[in-house]
């Protein structure tokens, strides 16, 4: 089997697991335990479908960083539930998935799945460097459509996309892009910062939507094009756009930062991480074992075993 090296957006994944799994399955303690079956069930899954021979569960050590507030203010503020002492940010999470948090990540450490964070980082820029740095094949798998700036058939990384739910995995690749948004993979950055992104606090510029922003990067390529063409009188651009573009000046300054992720962060080699996957062992597979009796976790710990089992 060729290397292939498969980035988690663990965050996606667990949410996605939690509302997609009933909340009326918990242990003995009253602890809902549905996103820790379902993210386990997703992992045996992909690994085996896919074809991986790595797994990095990317982790967020700060999922709204103060580096990109800073820049954008607005950058994921309707997801603030409240602010810390220490000043830091509290994530808006439901309370059945917060208490599961910590019990994920010591099922992931029991199962020797590699997880890798970086401080003032999102996973998403973890998931941005490992993606750049691999010399073998990438999947990336998330629900968030930031991530397609990663997409690159040349080096073999796409990404298996989750928004529509397990049953219905999509597997983007250059031609999907281009398909689907009409820009290239390298023009999606500037595409989402035209465009805009609610669900991440990003504005876009009033007036330009998917259908524009991808006929401006049509003709000129990229942002900074499309920005010099706006103050140049000989230009074709429109009045209209021009004037939409002047508008939104400040933000188009910033926005490409925020929304580009980090390529360049100072991690651990996947090799050592652990990234590759091998049978659980030991006392590490009677412990989970026992886990997953006392944490109800039914068949998932079995069939993430089963999984496992096979890379021997």
């Amino acid at each position: 089997m060729a290397d292939r090296l498969m980035l988690l957006d663990t965050a996606s994944l667990y949410f996605r697991a939690f509302y997609g799994v009933p909340d009326s399955i918990k242990r003995s303690d009253g602890t809902p335990v549905n996103a820790i079956r379902g993210l386990l069930d997703m992992i045996a899954r992909l690994t085996t479908e896919f074809e991986a021979t790595h797994l990095i569960a990317c982790w967020d050590d700060d999922w709204r960083p103060g580096w990109r507030v800073d820049l954008l203010p607005s950058y994921k503020a309707q997801r603030v539930a409240e602010t810390a002492p220490n000043g830091s940010d509290i994530e808006e999470v439901p309370d059945g998935l917060t208490a599961q948090i910590p019990l994920i990540r010591e099922v992931l450490d029991l199962a020797g799945i590699a997880i890798v964070g970086a401080p003032d980082h999102e996973a998403d820029d973890v998931i941005g460097t490992y993606a750049s740095r691999a010399d073998h094949a990438v999947d990336v798998v998330t629900g968030d459509r930031d991530l397609f700036q990663l997409v690159d058939d040349a080096h073999d990384v796409r990404v298996i996309y989750t928004a529509r739910g397990m049953k219905n995995l999509e597997l983007v690749t250059d031609e999907v892009i281009v398909s689907k948004y009409r820009v290239l993979p390298s023009q999606y950055v500037d595409y989402a910062t035209l465009r805009g992104d609610a669900s991440d606090g990003l504005p876009g510029v009033a007036g330009v939507g998917e259908k524009t922003a991808a006929t401006l990067l049509g003709e000129y390529g990229s942002l900074e094009n499309v920005r010099d063409a706006a103050t140049d009188a000989d230009s074709a651009l429109s009045a209209s756009v021009r004037s939409k573009l002047t508008a939104a000046s400040d933000y188009l300054d910033v926005a490409p930062m925020v929304v580009r992720v980090a390529r360049d962060l100072d991690l651990p080699t996947p090799a050592d991480a652990g990234a590759r996957l091998s049978p659980v062992t030991g006392d590490k597979r009677a412990q989970l074992e026992s886990l997953s009796k006392e944490w109800n976790l039914g068949g998932s710990v079995t069939r993430l075993l089963a999984a496992l089992d096979t890379y021997a």
